[in-house]
């Protein structure tokens, strides 16, 4: 029996309308967590074409994965003595969309920013009373990106998701 034609790989790999999927696992004890994201992401945007994305979506995974590293406590029914905590980030690129998804064992929400924090004119001057004293890495998760959500895990723990459209930056089109 004869299977189908074999598709050449080179155009499977220029072909964007194909959903292209990547995850790993890290954990927050390793010293090179951060970069380890860092370094899949880009590796996982230049193997799908997605090069004037990678620098923005670095930045994204490793302040997401920053987060994970110093402030999340994992859940207490998830907390093993002596275990590592674990951190999972996965990419995703649909046609229209790369989601990246910054999953950990901590059930606490994490802490968005909303709108503006003061008004320029009521700060005398004073710029850094424009910043919040937490979230302010979210807040640049919230700049790059062109969506910012979370959920909590089915078990415990919580994913943190951001969305680059696509569509709309190939188009010139993102703020």
């Amino acid at each position: 029996m004869k299977g189908p034609p074999a598709v050449p790989l080179h155009d499977v790999v220029q072909d964007g309308s194909q959903e292209r999927f990547r995850a790993m696992t890290l954990f927050v004890e390793s010293p090179d967590t951060v970069r380890a994201a860092r370094d899949m992401t880009r590796s996982a945007l230049e193997d799908w074409g997605l090069n004037d994305l990678v620098d923005d979506a670095r930045l994204v995974v490793s302040e997401l994965v920053g987060n994970v590293v110093h402030h999340a406590v994992p859940d207490q029914h998830l907390a093993v003595p002596g275990a590592h905590r674990r951190i999972d980030v996965t990419l995703r690129k649909w046609p229209d969309w790369l989601l990246i998804g910054v999953a950990d064992e901590d059930s606490s929400p994490p802490t968005f920013p909303v709108g503006d924090m003061f008004s320029p004119h009521l700060v005398d001057g004073l710029p850094e009373a424009l910043l919040p004293d937490c979230g302010r890495g979210l807040m640049l998760v919230q700049r790059l990106a062109d969506a910012l959500w979370w959920c909590p895990g089915d078990g415990g723990g919580k994913t943190v998701i951001c969305r680059f459209d696509l569509a709309v930056r190939s188009a010139g089109l993102h703020r």
